[in-house]
């Protein structure tokens, strides 16, 4: 939280801008009535800035059709290494028409943790982006939702 892109307030108005983008879904996970986690992800189409940010640009089996972009997935600590995360994520792309998510990961995230985590579910890494000045350089990954 102490680095700029990733602030309350700078999440706040990306959550804002992600929720009015087109095929918003989120899945909130509680125990006890608590929150543990969370996971949103919205739609995305050919041309969209997304896209657009990725180098190389993406192969057209991935932007010839919607695509599932999963926006953030958080855990709270006392819950990761539990399997929460992939449940979150499974219960999200459950709803999706979509044939493949994608997802952007900052690659040294949790010294490299993260990344592999993501490609254990299977994703794979297709370029790089970085959606903004302040954002570190984040590696582009893709799988099929089913």
């Amino acid at each position: 939280m102490h680095l700029p892109n990733y602030s309350a307030l700078v999440f706040g108005e990306r959550l804002d801008r992600h929720g009015r983008e087109p095929g918003f879904v989120a899945v909130l996970a509680y125990w006890e009535g608590k929150p543990v986690g969370y996971a949103y992800a919205n739609r995305i189409e050919r041309g969209d800035r997304y896209w657009q940010r990725t180098t190389p640009a993406p192969g057209y089996e991935y932007t010839a059709q919607p695509t599932l972009a999963l926006k953030e997935i958080g855990v709270r600590p006392a819950w990761r290494g539990t399997g929460t995360a992939r449940r979150i994520h499974d219960e999200l792309l459950a709803a999706s028409d979509e044939r493949y998510v994608t997802l952007m990961v900052n690659s040294s995230a949790g010294d490299g943790k993260v990344h592999a985590l993501y490609r254990s579910w299977g994703y794979e890494d297709i370029g790089t982006s970085q959606p903004s000045p302040a954002s570190p350089q984040l590696t582009v990954m893709v799988r099929a939702v089913r």
